[in-house]
């Protein structure tokens, strides 16, 4: 048997068919996505053990309906990513690309994006993650404020900010949380920043995204944000 077979053993094995009922009410689904009720925690775990995967193996489980089997193999890439060289990390980063349309549910963008997109563009020039914005494809949208996780969390905050100004009028209630997550992040390492931010645009930005940037607040700070949104 290859990994691709041990991995989808391995997963048959931990799925519960009561999580699965719960998991596809949970993801919204709505691109044909199929749930076996295995959770994170163990795909986590069935991803670090099948780490030296092949790109050929992980390819056959981002081609899988299952949910699940995607997850896992996004979630490998994740480890290859951070135990490789540059080389490396180029050739995942491409692959990720490759095989972009795999990662079409928030889960699969939240758990990836910011560990693997983010981590190479780091130093690097950022242009493709502005082309991700202006896509008409949700997830890719999600993709390119998401990756920008990875520079919050090295107190580079400008990126956020100019993916988050391009984004500030979508309509899809998964963009407007994700971009609010990353303003509420860039607020928790920089209040200052986060509010000049706020204060230019919170009167026209949709309400979903408005309460997650602020979530951290004080509560009379809420009040007055959302008073006049």
């Amino acid at each position: 048997m290859n990994n691709t077979d041990l991995i989808i053993a391995e997963l048959n094995a931990h799925s519960r068919s009561n999580k699965s009922e719960i998991l596809s009410r949970f993801f919204k689904t709505g691109e044909g996505d199929i749930f076996i009720g295995v959770m994170v925690p163990e795909q986590r775990t069935v991803a670090k053990k099948y780490k030296h995967s092949t790109f050929a193996e992980i390819k056959k489980l981002l081609e899988s309906k299952i949910h699940e089997h995607r997850l896992t193999g996004l979630l490998i890439l994740v480890e290859q990513f951070k135990e490789g060289n540059d080389a490396v990390k180029e050739k995942i980063f491409n692959f990720y690309f490759d095989n972009i349309k795999a990662v079409n549910n928030w889960d699969l963008v939240d758990l990836t994006a910011d560990k693997i997109v983010g981590e190479w563009l780091l130093n690097k020039d950022k242009k493709l993650l502005f082309e991700l914005a202006k896509s008409s494809d949700l997830w890719k949208r999600r993709i390119s404020i998401v990756s920008t996780f990875a520079f919050i969390k090295k107190g580079k905050f400008n990126t956020t900010l100019e993916i988050s100004e391009l984004l500030l009028n979508d309509s899809h209630d998964l963009i407007q949380k994700a971009v609010g997550w990353m303003l509420r992040e860039v607020g928790k390492r920089d209040q200052n920043k986060e509010e000049q931010f706020l204060n230019k645009y919170y009167t026209s930005m949709p309400r979903t995204m408005l309460r997650y940037a602020i979530e951290r607040f004080d509560p009379s700070k809420r009040a007055h944000y959302m008073q006049k949104n």
